[in-house]
Parts: C-alpha cells; sequence; structure tokens
C-alpha cells in the first residue's frame, strides 16, 4: 500500500445523514427503496410525492439501504439524476452519506460504501428483530478507514465509474428497446387485432411445465457448475431479460431424484408464487424450482410472443391465483388462462422483427456481467491500495 494513505475515523471522512430542508407538505423529489436495484448504482426511477418524513439527500450523496434484507441485498446507490441544489427524500431506512469537502471524494465514497470490507462491517452491526434488523450508526461512524489522499480518491473513483457508466448505458439502450419491442407488441396484438383470430388458452401458445426442489438435506444434491436451476429470488436479484444460471446449480443425482425438469433455450420462466410474475428468458438449458408455470413455446409460436403476452396479461394471471398462505397460480390455472391465437403470418412478422432485438439484448446483458465481474474484482485491491493509481494519468 502507498505510503500517503492514511487510517481515519469513517465520520471524519464522511458526512452520514447531512442535515437538509425539505418544507413539510411539498412536493417533491422521492426516491423509494423499491425502485433501487441490486448491487446497481444508478437511480432508475423517482416520483414526485408529498414530503411527510424521510431521508433527505442531494446530488453527489450516496444512498444506501440500512435494514435487512435490502442491504445485503446491495441496495446502495449514487444521487446524480436532480437537478442543481434540488433536495430529494426517501425512505426512512435510507443511510445518507456525503464526502467532506477538501478530504473524501463523492465516487470514492460510493464504492467505498459498496466495498465487501465495509458492506461486512454494516451488515455485523444490524440489531433488532428478526426481519426488521437495522444498522448501527455509531458502529459506522467508529470504523476505521485507510484511505488514500483526494487525487488517488478521485481517480480510483474514476476507473470504477467509467464501468458503472458503460453497465448504465447498456441498460439504457435495452430499455429503449424494450419498449420499442413491446409497443410493438402492443400494435399489432391489441391494437389492431383481429376479431377473426382464435380464441384459445396459455396451453395452445406452449407447453405449461413446474418445477421441484431437491431435498436441502442431500449437500451433494447442490453445486457451483452443474444443471442451472433458477428460483424466483434469482429473478428478484438478477433483473435481466435473459438468465443461464440461479445462485446455486444443482446436480445430476439432484436432478434425477426430483421433479425439476429440464426446459430448453427460449423457455419463458414465469414466477407462480411469492411473487407471482417475475419472467425472464432461458439463454440455456434450465431447471426451476415449484416457483414456476414456465411456458416452454410451440415453434409456430416462438418464444417473444409468448414473452410479451405474459407481461401483457400479467394482471388477468395474477387475478386468478388463490392460497390461504400466499397466492399461487397452479399449472391448470396456468395453462387455461384466456389466448387469443393470431395468424401465423403475423406472429412470424413480429418474431422476425423481434430476433435481432432480443440478440442484442443479451448480448448487452452478457457484456454488463462482464462489466460488473471486473468491476467488483477491482474494487476490493483499489480501495486497499492493492493496485497503485498514483501514476495513472485520467
Amino acid at each position: 500500500m502507498a505510503s500517503e494513505w492514511t487510517t481515519v475515523r469513517a465520520a471524519d471522512f464522511i458526512e452520514f445523514n447531512p442535515r437538509l430542508s425539505i418544507k413539510k407538505g411539498a412536493m417533491a423529489t422521492k426516491v423509494a427503496m423499491d425502485k433501487l436495484q441490486p448491487f446497481t448504482k444508478k437511480i432508475p426511477a423517482t416520483e414526485q410525492a408529498e414530503f411527510a418524513g424521510g431521508s433527505k439527500f442531494c446530488n453527489g450523496d450516496t444512498i444506501m439501504a440500512r435494514i435487512t434484507p435490502c442491504l445485503e441485498n446491495g441496495k446502495t446507490a449514487f444521487v446524480d439524476i436532480l437537478a442543481d441544489g434540488e433536495v430529494a427524500f426517501g425512505s426512512t431506512e435510507f443511510i445518507v452519506m456525503r464526502a467532506r469537502a477538501g478530504i473524501s471524494d463523492p465516487q470514492f465514497v460510493y464504492y467505498l460504501a459498496t466495498s465487501p470490507a465495509f458492506r461486512n462491517v454494516a451488515i455485523k452491526s444490524m440489531v433488532g428483530s428478526s426481519g426488521r434488523q437495522r444498522v448501527q450508526q455509531g458502529v459506522l461512524d467508529e470504523l476505521e478507514l485507510t484511505v488514500p489522499p483526494l487525487k488517488e480518491q478521485q481517480k480510483i473513483g474514476a476507473i470504477l465509474a467509467m464501468m458503472d457508466q458503460k453497465i448504465a448505458l447498456n441498460n439504457k439502450i435495452n430499455d429503449n428497446l424494450q419498449q420499442q419491442a413491446y409497443a410493438y407488441f402492443l400494435q399489432l396484438f391489441i391494437e389492431n387485432a383481429d376479431p377473426s383470430w382464435r380464441v384459445g388458452k396459455i396451453a395452445d401458445l406452449g407447453t405449461v411445465v413446474g418445477g421441484g426442489t431437491p431435498s436441502k438435506a442431500k449437500p451433494e444434491y447442490y453445486t457451483d457448475d452443474g444443471i442451472a436451476w433458477i428460483t424466483p429470488k434469482d429473478l428478484s436479484i438478477d433483473k435481466s431479460k435473459f438468465i443461464a444460471h440461479g445462485e446455486n446449480d444443482i446436480s445430476e443425482l439432484g436432478y434425477r431424484n426430483s421433479s425439476a425438469t429440464m426446459m430448453p433455450v427460449g423457455t419463458v420462466l414465469f414466477s407462480s408464487r411469492a411473487p407471482i410474475g417475475y419472467i425472464a428468458i432461458a439463454s440455456n438449458e434450465v431447471t426451476t424450482n415449484q416457483g414456476f408455470k414456465s411456458v416452454v413455446p410451440h415453434p409456430e409460436i416462438g418464444t417473444p410472443f409468448v414473452y410479451y403476452f405474459l407481461i401483457h396479461d400479467l394482471p388477468l394471471i395474477e387475478s386468478k391465483a388463490s392460497g390461504s398462505t400466499f397466492k399461487e397460480v397452479s399449472g391448470s390455472v396456468m395453462k387455461s388462462v384466456e389466448a387469443v391465437i393470431p395468424d401465423g403470418n403475423t406472429i412470424a412478422k413480429f418474431n422476425d422483427f423481434c430476433r435481432p432485438v432480443f440478440e442484442m439484448q443479451e448480448k448487452l446483458e452478457q457484456e454488463n456481467r462482464k462489466l460488473a465481474a471486473m468491476r467488483d474484482s477491482l474494487l476490493p485491491r483499489l480501495m486497499s491500495g492493492e493496485i497503485d493509481v498514483a501514476d495513472i494519468g485520467i
């Protein structure tokens, strides 16, 4: 580590929960906790709401969830979407972190907050009842940080920010492509639907497939590199359109000793409980747990039509869920949901339009995974001084 790095008390390096003012009852920009994406720097969406209380922040601040499981799930973001001088607000469950002028750099503070060393201390400090544990602010205040001079902080922040900027740009392109494809779906199949099209069921669009969970008591049923096995939790963390693997794979032995079913590339995964309505596309052969009623599209229907049909008809499918403990869409209900079956030429026209769109989206998502992996590998090494950036020109 470079000799110029110094050890400081966190509260002397970061201004926690800075004092800001919004008049009670005034309309202001709000950042809701549920809008933040796991391990994503960019704030994806805001709303205008009447201020009645909550954390307050400005551009250049970092907001980090202080409550379980939001902190563990990586809900930490950098504020850069406001007008100059604008004060926004969010959940009382945010910790706001601000760089101290002349001492710390805003980008560096954000990456410090997302570094394993900082996060682990925050997570271990949590106290409270099960499911409502919160970070102890006093522990963060007294945390010892070893940090470089301001100019090196700025270089480290800039290096990591370039990767996140590219990820954000790719996401923006993909969001635009998604909007175009969905608008075309609505135009072809909703706004200009042909009254002569046959009314059928989801079972006419593809084969509805459930899933299964190998016994958790058998560690040999699970592996890091085996058969892809997806759970709703995986889709809650990874918001990508295409998915290849979840947090855990299952072994061949686990697959043979469970009701999990292998499904082909292009299967549209649909979570049927806890919660209902996560939708993604399998980019390789996958299995799922029992929290899915996925659709393997018939060849003449294709993945794009089934994917956007499920997005459009999600409210209808949700309305058919039942259950006392938690709502669930059964296999028989899923198969029987009404679906208009367009003519083959119109479906082919839509699929032809979507093919290059899907290829581009999948390519950009793969690029983002590589960039995120590179960033996450560099982050602890840069933040610890293992990689010296003093002589790098940025």
